[in-house]
């Protein structure tokens, strides 16, 4: 598999450095972001989805740039960045919180990340089952041809998305809430906007990714 952007000797390429960097924080971002619940005309949507939109279009720019095992790479290393932050969040917890810390501020704190063993057990799961799935869909859609067009990265990163955002949708809310309450209406709803946004935003962040991952590249490597 040939990939757009050669792999740099002596050193790691500008593209995959950046790319990795900003991974690196939205495996982190997301789960905060997701405690909000925002709303897109009709479509309700954990905010949580935005940074996992630009988990997939790293994933997939560096696939496309660098083919599918350093993209893979990627996304295992991914777990490094979120099991710290969890771990941290833990640590935060247990201390106890200072005197001048308002008690309304340490509630609502708390409030907000004393999640259940099963929420902080579906998340991983969920992350590392979608984001590898959507390495492999884009990367096995490239096709004979090559598919490295503007247009034919759109369609793989559409097709690649839409379908790992279900699945994640599927198991995070099945591993985080069944039987907790009936979870059909929030699965489809959830479902329905993840897709909607992954057909309307992904295919243009790809595709600008993929420019400016192989922009970066032609200015050198990064260390």
């Amino acid at each position: 598999m040939t990939s757009l952007s050669a792999p740099q000797s002596g050193g790691l390429s500008r593209s995959l450095f950046v790319f990795s960097l900003l991974y690196g924080g939205m495996t982190v971002i997301a789960g905060v972001l997701a405690y909000k619940q925002v709303a897109l005309g009709p479509l309700a949507v954990e905010a949580g989805i935005f940074a996992f939109l630009v988990l997939v279009v790293l994933s997939s720019a560096v696939a496309q740039l660098h083919g599918a095992q350093r993209a893979n790479r990627l996304v295992a290393w991914g777990f490094l960045p979120l099991g710290i932050s969890v771990l941290l969040l833990f640590l935060v917890l247990a201390l106890p919180a200072s005197a001048d810390m308002p008690a309304a501020n340490l509630s609502a704190f708390e409030q907000v990340h004393s999640q259940t063993p099963r929420i902080m057990l579906a998340g991983p799961v969920a992350y590392g089952v979608s984001l590898f799935l959507n390495v492999y869909l884009f990367d096995r859609l490239r096709g004979a041809t090559g598919g490295t067009g503007s247009i034919g990265v759109m369609v793989r990163g559409a097709i690649a998305s839409a379908l790992s955002q279900a699945i994640d949708t599927l198991i995070f809310i099945t591993l985080a809430f069944y039987g907790e309450f009936p979870i059909g209406d929030l699965i489809v709803g959830q479902m329905l906007a993840k897709v909607a946004l992954s057909l309307v935003l992904v295919p243009f962040l790809i595709r600008g990714a993929v420019a400016w991952g192989a922009a970066l590249d032609r200015k050198g490597i990064a260390a």
